[in-house]
């Protein structure tokens, strides 16, 4: 009955998944060529960031063109993920990637030339992010396919922990390399990145015909993203693990103000790249604990908890203590987010393959939106308030959000959503 019950409300998970070893998954060659290329461009990505971060605001001076110049790297991935992300339903996947990813090469190149003023890097960044929406909702729909059955939710939690790895690295390298360097071979290497993921892609997996149906013309693909938000929106096993999924947009709100927090904490660019790392750093070993020594009764039962603590654990920032104990809080924070694991499996599982990713797109899409609009809000914040007063109260935001998902209804006496054994029982 339980089992049934996490079925329906969206924490769908096999018995078996926590049974399945991390070298069964690494034995599939095609997996490989996808996480690889994965870890290479995300690395690039992040180190990209940090640069334009730090290049704005020693430019400038202002947080909230620091702030907006880190969210405009989440925002487009809202208007790919609506409007790109069928793509990778209607034409063949690996097509997909490919083209995305040798586009994005040629347009980090182009940042990196000499003499671009700073408002076309930004909106060069904007145009990368966004064309990562396809390539991301195209790879997300091969996984379940190359993954069998219960491979399928370990290689969820490798991808998502390898992609925080990633993420530590970026940061930790962006920061140190800006610093020492200048921003601009830091977003060469970006374009490098790009083109080894577009190499894996192209000869470590296979061309396959694509899932959806349906045609390729403009009316195809509007009736393709209507199809898609109804169902993720009329689902309870699509709508509850994406609605976890975008509490990701309160407590990663401190991403947006790194720069200023930095400078308020003494530092400079070296700091504002420990500051993005510790969170992504927290949750790679999170994350890796939570899939590997939990079983997935116990990984649902800890799911919503989880997703109150993350947020809860940025609140005494708010009360200014010194660096070292702000990195320690920021990497607490981060290992419980480790739960997007089990939402993301759900989610990704629970969607029809036809549909799979325009789904994710969607799911994707909102997560970008919110993103970037929490970032933007806690930059604007910051010229008025001192930064860590603006991470305090995005974590309260973040409790109260998490608590509107898992508490009663007033009146009512039902959940909005029961995601783990036992809650209301």
């Amino acid at each position: 009955m339980r089992r049934e019950r996490r079925q329906r409300l969206g924490v769908h998970v096999s018995e078996q998944a926590g049974r399945v070893g991390f070298g069964e998954v690494f034995g599939v060659a095609e997996f490989r060529a996808l996480w690889s290329a994965q870890l290479l461009s995300v690395a690039g990505d992040q180190l990209a960031k940090v640069a334009l971060t730090v290049l704005v605001y020693a430019r400038t001076g202002s947080a909230v063109l620091a702030a907006l110049t880190f969210a405009v790297s989440f925002v487009p991935g809202f208007i790919g993920g609506i409007l790109l992300s069928g793509l990778a339903d209607r034409l063949p996947r690996r097509a997909v990637m490919l083209a995305c990813d040798l586009v994005r090469m040629v347009l980090a190149a182009l940042m990196a030339v000499p003499g671009v003023p700073l408002p076309v890097l930004v909106a060069l960044l904007f145009l990368i992010t966004m064309i990562s929406a396809p390539f991301t909702a195209a790879r997300a729909a091969v996984y379940p396919v190359i993954l069998a059955g219960d491979r399928y939710s370990t290689g969820t939690a490798i991808t998502l922990t390898t992609n925080q790895l990633a993420q530590v690295i970026g940061f930790a390298a962006g920061g140190a390399l800006t610093g020492l360097l200048g921003a601009r071979p830091c977003l060469l290497a970006d374009a490098a990145t790009f083109g080894a993921s577009a190499l894996l892609v192209r000869f470590g997996v296979a061309a396959r015909a694509s899932d959806g149906g349906g045609g390729r013309s403009v009316s195809a693909a509007v009736a393709g993203l209507a199809a898609g938000t109804r169902l993720v929106f009329a689902t309870p096993a699509l709508r509850t693990p994406m609605l976890f999924g975008w509490l990701a947009a309160l407590y990663n709100a401190p991403e947006g103000i790194a720069a200023p927090f930095a400078r308020a904490l003494g530092g400079g660019a070296v700091t504002t790249g420990l500051l993005l790392a510790c969170p992504a750093a927290g949750y790679t070993v999170g994350a890796l604990a939570y899939s590997r020594l939990l079983g997935p009764e116990r990984r649902a039962q800890l799911m919503a908890p989880l997703a109150v603590a993350c947020s809860a654990a940025l609140i005494p920032i708010a009360l200014g203590p010194g660096l070292a104990v702000t990195l320690v809080i920021l990497a607490v924070s981060g290992t419980c987010a480790c739960f997007q694991v089990a939402a993301n499996a759900a989610f990704v599982t629970a969607a029809p393959p036809a549909q799979r990713s325009q789904a994710f797109g969607l799911a994707a899409a909102g997560m970008s939106l919110g993103q970037g609009a929490a970032m933007a809000l806690a930059g604007a914040a910051a010229q008025h308030h001192a930064p860590a007063i603006v991470i305090g109260a995005a974590g309260v935001l973040g409790v109260v959000a998490a608590l509107g998902l898992i508490l009663p209804l007033p009146f009512s006496g039902t959940t909005r959503s029961r995601v783990w054994p036992g809650a209301g029982d």
